[in-house]
């Protein structure tokens, strides 16, 4: 079971990287966002959060070593992709159950920010001038699957 999810939200932890090696010459790789995705109400006094919620984020893609160094814990970011059941059994052998966002995007958004640096473009025609070279880039022809 899945569904179009759309979210703002808040990184809880530090980013974890994960590569998969799966027989072929390129590993799949993971990274995994904790993210509190808050709903603020306005308030006399400012915002209440009612009916916040924790989910883990996967991001399955190619850059995904990349950007661990780039996302930070606390910052603000802007979350689609697909919300997925995800069951599994713990040690006493009982049945969990949870959603986890599998994500297309990740976009950072400018709450707390104090600089943006980007990369040089690459020369056309280089292998890496095809490729996405930002965190909300990973277009579905890109992601890996």
């Amino acid at each position: 079971m899945s569904t179009h999810f759309y979210g703002e939200g808040n990184i809880g932890s530090a980013p974890e990287y994960r590569a998969f090696n799966n027989g072929n010459d390129e590993p799949r790789r993971l990274l995994r966002l904790n993210v509190y995705f808050d709903n603020p109400v306005p308030t006399r006094d400012g915002y209440d959060d009612r009916g916040g919620f924790w989910a883990p984020v996967e991001v399955w893609h190619r850059d995904a070593e990349r950007w661990s160094e780039l996302y930070q814990k606390g910052m603000r970011v802007l979350v689609e992709g697909r919300c997925v059941r995800d069951e599994w059994e713990d040690e006493e052998e009982n049945t969990r159950v949870t959603f986890k966002v599998e994500a297309r995007r990740v976009g950072i958004l400018p709450y707390r920010l104090e600089s943006v640096s980007l990369s040089a473009k690459p020369a056309a025609g280089s292998p890496s001038a095809s490729a996405s070279t930002g965190p909300s880039a990973s277009a579905p022809d890109e992601a890996e699957g």
